[in-house]
């Protein structure tokens, strides 16, 4: 049981189809998506966010707990964002956050779109990042992009030994550098590969980085435009399901079983929206996005309804 403190505030918010009203004292209650209480959050008392929604208290209330702790990580990361935006909006600054996961972005920009006259810009180096900053600040400053991406190139002769991309990571937190002040890596074969860095580590790896596996390296910096990366493929066809869950959209539109969908489900290793599945029956709407390990995304698009009353749903699929 955790403990909820003074707060006095209502909500009512929509998840997974079901309608769940709570009351809450001294704290800010986030919903079952994240199972977790953000206490001392210096952001609107009234904030709440689920699977990249937010919500808004209706009104005020009594006491209330929590049973269960989901993602605490997660809660925390967006709980440590959120009070940059509070400090960026009062000093009328711009703040940068490190790279961040695509679970942890998209939960920190949709609980943003609360705060009042405060902009923030995402970057990770190219279109498809994955990994990218979060640039916060008042909407009178932050008018440009900042320059805060850099990338380096990482070459050496890896014909006779290919390195994986946790190879290249490893090498390159073996240097001291931090998980977070890396973004992506892309692989270019016998070349080498190309990393995604805040700018003032690029001397430091410079300097530092000399053997990826046993493969002696060496690295210089490189203009982002200068990135090859290969935009991802895609396939777009139409699926007839009589729900909309994800176990049945998923194995439809990764032509896997359904009995192996929810076994990856619970694995761990499907994701809605960059969070994980924690059930079968999740109900997906147009926009999600729906990624298997190895497998690539799916993405759902236009949603009709048959005259038979199944569903017939978009399927964009991106590997």
């Amino acid at each position: 049981m955790v403990p909820v403190a003074a707060i006095n505030a209502r909500f009512s918010s929509l998840l997974c189809g079901v309608c769940i009203k709570a009351e809450i004292v001294m704290g800010v209650l986030v919903p079952p998506s994240l199972h977790v209480l953000l206490k001392g959050t210096p952001f609107p008392a009234h904030l709440l966010f689920s699977r990249g929604r937010c919500v808004k208290a209706l009104g005020v209330g009594n006491d209330v707990s929590m049973k269960g702790i989901g993602d605490k990580s997660l809660a925390e990361a967006v709980k440590k964002i959120l009070g940059m935006a509070s400090r960026a909006s009062s000093r009328n600054e711009i703040l940068h956050t490190d790279f961040l996961t695509p679970s942890v972005l998209n939960e920190s920009i949709s609980a943003l779109e609360n705060f009042a006259n405060v902009k923030t810009i995402t970057q990770g180096g190219y279109p498809q990042a994955e990994r990218c900053r979060l640039s916060i600040g008042s909407t009178k400053i932050l008018t440009t992009d900042p320059d805060v991406v850099a990338a380096l190139s990482i070459s050496g002769n890896f014909g006779f030994e290919h390195c994986s991309h946790g190879d290249f990571l490893g090498s390159i937190i073996g240097t001291g550098i931090a998980r977070e002040k890396v973004g992506d890596i892309l692989l270019q074969g016998k070349e080498g590969a190309q990393v995604l860095i805040v700018p003032e580590l690029v001397e430091f790896l410079i300097q530092s980085l000399n053997k990826v596996g046993n493969v002696p390296v060496s690295c210089e910096q490189i203009p982002l435009l200068a990135l090859d990366y290969e935009p991802p493929r895609s396939k777009s066809f139409t699926a007839v399901e009589a729900s909309l869950r994800v176990d049945a959209l998923a194995s439809a539109g990764f032509k896997i079983s359904r009995s192996k969908l929810v076994s990856l489900i619970s694995s761990g290793d499907v994701r809605l929206n960059w969070s994980p599945v924690m059930k079968n029956g999740t109900i997906l709407k147009t926009g999600d996005v729906v990624s298997v390990s190895e497998k690539g995304r799916l993405k759902i698009g236009k949603i009709n309804t048959t005259r038979k009353g199944k569903f017939a749903v978009e399927l964009i699929h991106y590997f």
